[in-house]
């Protein structure tokens, strides 16, 4: 353990000792833990910041959107109001896809660590 990380340890102990902690929202229930699992593991950090912040990258409204429609595709019982959110479904994919191309992101070391992964969560039909 680093020296930052002993004070920071010492500077919550001392807190906690203080009861700096007994008053806080939802105190003794359980935490809402968001799955960031589809992100890679060294790229989360960095997405849960932008989001506390209140800015999402289009790529991740784009996966939202992924995964609303095929839910939608499947569940849809209309052959023709199928084939229209099939075809919306096709622009998002093709969308997300350039969107990738454009920032480089095939490039990272993060992406090609991930390529089977990120792409088993977002073009599963």
């Amino acid at each position: 353990m680093d020296f930052a990380s002993r004070m920071a340890e010492e500077k919550i102990r001392e807190a906690m000792k203080q009861g700096s902690f007994d008053h806080l929202e939802g105190k003794g229930k359980p935490q809402q833990l968001e799955d960031l699992s589809h992100i890679p593991a060294e790229l989360r950090m960095g997405y849960h910041l932008m989001k506390n912040s209140g800015y999402l990258p289009e790529e991740i409204h784009l996966h939202k959107e992924l995964l609303s429609l095929r839910e939608m595709v499947k569940a849809c019982d209309n052959d023709e109001e199928k084939q229209q959110l099939k075809r919306r479904l096709t622009e998002k994919e093709l969308r997300y896809r350039l969107l990738m191309e454009k920032r480089g992101s095939k490039q990272t070391s993060a992406f090609k660590s991930y390529q089977s992964k990120i792409n088993q969560q977002l073009f599963r039909k």
